[in-house]
């Protein structure tokens, strides 16, 4: 496998199954989120190059395949020097299948003479060290065990992180040769599902397995931990396996085309028949992101899988990661105050005006008795995404919001989950009118987001982009150059002794009294709307009062 990385800009990866080409911008206001300048790959595999056609024996790497990496290298070269990315700031990254190559040694010595860049050949706990940063740049905070499914091994560990420093198994990972080009390789050789050597393989991939949960020493705080153990997924096995399952999803069509962040439970990850038959069902149309090549290898991810299930400790949620080892090099040399910084706050930074920490503060005030997950990041992430859309037509605001973080300004954002992105969606969304402001083509789009959304959140976004759509009109510059408005919410009781959100807009200078216009009593009014049970979400809501003081 080969990869190419920069460090103020970046690089190229190659795998065992394809050879991927990126130069990423590593700025310190954007490095977190490892933004990408170019991404392209190269369909040469090294590990089946290493076989011959019905042959399990390894042959070197050919002259032929050789000289299409060089050739795909020297294409490359040619791309950096358009981007102007230093010479020094580029690196070659061999893994598996570069180190096992017969020839491995001829094979480097060629790529730099002809290209003039050393191969950094990673050795295998090395590589399931660097593969762990990849998953721990994969969100905003990471704790569980992590796997990585490349085509020749598969590397397993655990890890934790904290305030940007990053825990794991002190030896770095316990590295398999059991990766899915591998693996459909053994299982070829072992013949039916009922035979002898294939029973004898899949104890001896079990057995294995659970040799390496015992070395990689799962810390007892992980194992104990109130909600559950957690289980990384990275590779392309494993991101083809996510897909699959994102096809078969309970939300259809699933509403974020993104693998990073996208979590399943125990149960639906390990459901190998299902995951079988929506691949190779004759009636089953097409699987977004799931290639010929992909598919064929669905068998043996599935063998993996079943093993998995027999091997590894009792798993509540499986998150998949795009977090390999190109953003596993970056975000192992960044700073740890650059790695605890949250992925959506960087992702929306550079839309940011320029009062933001008032503007938080003064939203902190409507939503602070809110369920935890609007935390002052994810509000941030809000403010600074709040004038994002505001010189859009009025007909394409709301729309372009609900779609900002699956295929807009904020989707390439890395690091962010799918209930992160559903939930700035919509609150971007009702901060331009929500539902009612946007074309039928949107509708059935916003409700699939929310559904995404925790239990009893799906309101507080609505009630809060409500909120922040009045602060938008009161400072449309999102500068806060005087205090124009104050705002107070508590609790309060109706005469039956039910609970009701009382809230008060205090307006601060007689302008802003006095030229009450259209645009801002209808806001306060769709404050107020909020409340009304015929706009709860799913029935579940809160009664709002609204008080004005001038």
């Amino acid at each position: 496998m080969l990869w190419s990385i920069d460090e103020a800009y970046d690089l190229t990866d190659s795998y065992s199954n394809g050879i991927r080409f990126s130069i990423t911008d590593l700025s310190p206001q954007s490095a977190r989120t490892l933004p990408t300048l170019y991404l392209s790959r190269a369909a040469i595999s090294l590990y089946d190059a290493q076989f011959t056609s019905g042959s399990n024996e390894p042959i070197p790497v050919p002259q032929e395949t050789i000289k299409s990496v060089i050739k795909a290298l020297l294409r490359f070269k040619s791309t950096c020097k358009d981007f102007n990315v230093p010479e020094h700031q580029i690196r070659i990254v061999a893994t598996e299948a570069t180190r096992k190559a017969i020839n491995s040694q001829a094979f480097q010595n060629e790529i730099q003479e002809k290209t003039g860049w050393k191969v950094q050949l990673l050795e295998k706990e090395k590589e399931g060290r660097v593969g762990a940063y990849g998953v721990a740049s994969s969100y905003a905070n990471v704790r569980g065990l992590v796997m990585d499914l490349g085509g020749g091994s598969t590397q397993i560990t655990w890890i934790m992180t904290a305030e940007g420093e990053v825990r794991m198994f002190e030896k770095g990972s316990v590295s398999l040769p059991y990766g899915a080009a591998a693996l459909t390789k053994r299982l070829e050789a072992a013949g039916s599902r009922h035979s002898k050597e294939y029973k004898n393989f899949e104890e001896e991939v079990r057995d294995d397995l659970k040799n390496a949960v015992r070395q990689i020493n799962i810390p007892t705080d992980l194992l104990q931990t109130e909600d559950g153990l957690h289980l990384y997924l990275s590779g392309g096995g494993f991101r083809g396996w996510g897909f699959v399952l994102m096809s078969q999803h309970s939300i259809k069509p699933y509403p974020i085309p993104i693998i990073n962040g996208f979590k399943v439970k125990e149960g639906s990850f390990q459901d190998t028949q299902a995951v079988r038959a929506a691949v190779f069902d004759d009636d089953t149309p097409d699987i977004f992101r799931v290639s010929q090549r992909r598919a064929s290898q669905v068998p043996a991810v599935a063998f993996l899988v079943d093993c998995l299930s027999k091997a590894l400790p009792s798993i509540k949620d499986v998150y998949f990661c795009q977090g390999g080892v190109r953003e596993g090099m970056h975000f192992a040399e960044m700073a740890p105050t650059q790695r605890q910084e949250d992925p959506i706050v960087t992702g929306t930074k550079a839309y940011a005006r320029e009062s933001v920490s008032e503007l938080v503060d003064l939203l902190l005030v409507a939503c602070h008795t809110a369920p935890r997950v609007l935390d002052r990041s994810l509000i941030t992430a809000f403010v600074q995404a709040l004038y994002a859309h505001a010189a859009f037509p009025k007909d394409l605001c709301a729309g372009s919001a609900l779609r900002s973080t699956s295929t807009g300004f904020f989707a390439a954002t890395h690091g962010v989950s799918h209930e992160q992105r559903a939930i700035l969606a919509i609150l971007l969304c009702e901060r331009y009118g929500g539902f009612s402001s946007i074309s039928p083509t949107e509708q059935d789009f916003y409700h699939r987001l929310l559904r995404l959304l925790p239990h009893g959140v799906a309101w507080w976004c609505m009630f809060l982009g409500r909120v922040a759509a009045v602060v938008a009109i009161v400072y449309p510059a999102g500068v806060v150059s005087e205090c124009r408005l104050e705002m107070r919410a508590d609790w309060v009781q109706t005469k039956k002794g039910k609970d009701k959100l009382s809230i008060l807009f205090k307006f601060l200078t007689l302008s802003q009294v006095d030229e009450m216009d259209e645009a801002l009593n209808d806001a306060l009014g769709q404050v107020d709307k909020a409340g009304k049970k015929k706009n709860w979400v799913a029935g579940h809501g809160h009664k709002v009062e609204v008080g004005l003081v001038g």
